[in-house]
């Protein structure tokens, strides 16, 4: 965390309550003014759609302004992104125009300009305009709502999804075809678990695919619910065990009797 040290000489930051007047929280306000904020700089970043101290520090060190950052923030580039275009000559509302039309800022030539990307719209639609909000005012980097917005990723549903830093693309889309739930398909992924492999095994297995996420989130391996379908158990049990976050599968599928002998 960065912490601010005032001068004598230099202005104060407001008073808790002051903070909480305009709509922050008592937490946020300690961050902001541990920045180095003041009210009125930390309410100006915030209607600009950067919504944390670290981001509004990085923009700042990038040279934007909560007067300029809109630009750049709805095109999805990072401040990163910012300094080379500015490297390269340009003000932020034409690095803005040029990234959303899938230009990247390295230095142009006559071959890249040839093999160039088909054009994106440089303007939002109304509906992931409100998408963009909904994702910067969580706390979700610019580039990663973008890249959400651009898979295809629709309204509120793209919140609870980006927040998990999956792939918008090739993972997450598949988990949330299949039925898992954006908590659940995290944990798949940090296990190491491949969205598209998985769903390949289950299906080539016949499992289908309204039963998938019960059987795995309760434990089970593709061999294992085969096998406890054959002896009557059901996905039904099986989310039961889901709900419970899961277990290993066991060894006697739920509902068989145990072998005689």
């Amino acid at each position: 965390m960065t912490i601010a040290h005032y001068d004598d000489n230099d202005p104060k930051p407001e008073n808790l309550h002051e903070w909480t007047e305009r709509g922050f929280t008592v937490a946020d306000a300690r961050r902001w003014i541990d920045g180095g904020f003041l009210l009125d700089t930390a309410e100006r970043w915030r209607n600009s759609g950067v919504y944390t101290p670290d981001h509004a520090l990085a923009w700042r060190t990038a040279g934007l302004t909560p007067y300029t950052v809109r630009p750049p923030l709805r095109a999805g580039m990072t401040p990163r992104d910012a300094v080379r275009w500015h490297e390269l000559g340009y003000t932020p509302a034409d690095a803005a125009e040029r990234h959303l039309a899938g230009e990247r800022p390295h230095p142009r030539s006559r071959w890249r300009d040839l093999l160039r990307r088909r054009r994106r719209p440089s303007t939002l639609t109304e509906e992931q305009a409100a998408a963009m909000r909904a994702l910067l005012e969580t706390g979700i980097p610019a580039a990663t709502a973008r890249a959400y917005l651009d898979a295809g990723w629709q309204g509120h549903d793209a919140v609870p999804w980006a927040v998990t830093g999956i792939d918008p693309a090739a993972a997450a889309a598949v988990y949330h075809a299949i039925g898992f739930t954006p908590a659940e398909a995290a944990g798949l992924t940090e296990h190491g678990h491949d969205a598209l492999d998985l769903m390949r095994r289950w299906w080539d297995a016949g499992i289908p695919r309204s039963e998938v996420p019960a059987w795995v989130i309760a434990g089970f391996t593709v061999n294992d619910a085969l096998k406890a379908r054959a002896t009557g158990a059901t996905a039904e049990q099986a989310a039961v065990l889901r709900a419970l976050g899961g277990q290993s599968a066991p060894t006697i599928p739920p509902g068989a009797e145990p072998p005689s002998g």
